[in-house]
């Protein structure tokens, strides 16, 4: 079963934002109905992401515009229809928003683009580091690895725009921005934080991404909290800070941002980790990708193959594989039965 349990959701998304959403929808149970050209999305060249990005959805292939009619006859018997192309593109393609709404006007209809449907930047192409760019998140210049935050925070808004226009139950149009999601983040982060402590790693001292003996990273995590400050200058041999209230850390950042730093570039990674641990404060080891995927925690949450959303009542259904090209004509199944109303 699951939570999502019958929602139809067709899928005409490709790469990463849109097939991320509609995963996620899948993840609790919706049935997702993944729409391709004929020899698949682009993303089928990289078999790997293409993997992670599309369990448990079915395939079916539909040569647009020549098969407008098919696909807007799969539309009717939907309930979600998402879509990643560029503003005017689906239009072009026969499957625009009036197109599928005139098939089914109660249909959720999300559009995932870069920019937006509208504005001055709707029609310029992009890719995550562009967005970032444009909104004030780019990625640091240091050759590393780089997590595509902007298709991923896309796609989880997606889905929460998708399932709350579900609730409400009478269709509705989504018009969704890659880099508007993340302008947004940044409008809830104050233009002045971070110069607020200038020779500081981040607006308080304790807090941010400092290197140990042995190259690796670790971050710490301290904000206002005296006890967190406590335990970490005791953890570190910095115990003449210890007892500093949080607006004297404020008034001497740098300095103590230095303090803290110079003692934990004296020792290695997994000491310090252990050190901090220990005496309770917040800290955390800078891992790469391969080396999140060996932390016990998430591998016993079952985050990494499954669903990050844990229930119980309506557990979702187990972890599933991407579909094969084609082989999809229909729905997978009837609609459940809409539970007895309540006395």
């Amino acid at each position: 079963m699951g939570l999502l349990d019958g929602l139809r959701v067709l899928d005409l998304t490709r790469w990463r934002p849109g097939p991320y959403a509609t995963q996620l929808l899948a993840q609790l149970g919706a049935d997702v109905l993944k729409v391709e050209p004929p020899g698949g999305e682009p993303m089928r060249a990289f078999p790997s992401h293409f993997e992670l990005l599309n369990r448990n959805k079915r395939s079916t292939v539909i040569d647009l515009p020549a098969g407008a009619a098919g696909c807007l006859e799969l539309a009717a018997g939907a309930d979600v229809f998402v879509e990643g192309y560029r503003p005017g593109v689906a239009d072009r393609l026969g499957v625009g928003y009036d197109a599928v709404r005139a098939a089914n006007p109660r249909i959720v209809y999300c559009s995932i683009s870069g920019y937006g449907a509208s504005g001055p930047l709707a029609a310029l192409p992009g890719h995550d580091v562009n967005y970032r760019a444009y909104t004030g998140t780019a990625p640091p210049d240091d050759g590393g690895h780089e997590f595509p935050v902007a298709d991923m925070a896309a796609a989880m808004m997606a889905a929460f725009a998708i399932t709350a226009a579900c609730h409400k139950g009478r269709g509705e149009r989504i018009d969704l921005g890659m880099a508007d999601v993340l302008a947004n983040w940044m409008g809830t982060v104050p233009v002045s934080a971070a110069a607020e402590a200038p020779e500081s790693r981040g607006p308080v001292p304790g807090y941010g991404v400092y290197p140990a003996r042995d190259g690796a990273r670790v971050s710490l995590g301290v904000v206002s909290e005296d006890r967190l400050w406590t335990a970490a200058c005791r953890a570190l041999g910095l115990d003449h800070h210890a007892g500093l209230s949080f607006a004297e850390r404020l008034r001497r950042a740098g300095e103590l941002d230095r303090d803290l730093a110079g003692r934990i570039a004296e020792l290695p990674r997994d000491t310090v980790v252990a050190r901090l641990t220990e005496a309770g404060a917040p800290v955390a080891p800078v891992l790469s990708p391969a080396e999140m995927r060996t932390v016990d925690h998430f591998r016993e949450r079952g985050v990494l193959d499954g669903t990050p959303v844990r229930t119980v009542l309506d557990p979702p259904p187990p972890p599933g594989r991407a579909p094969d090209l084609g082989g999809a004509r229909g729905w997978a199944r009837a609609r459940p039965e809409p539970p007895p109303e309540r006395a």
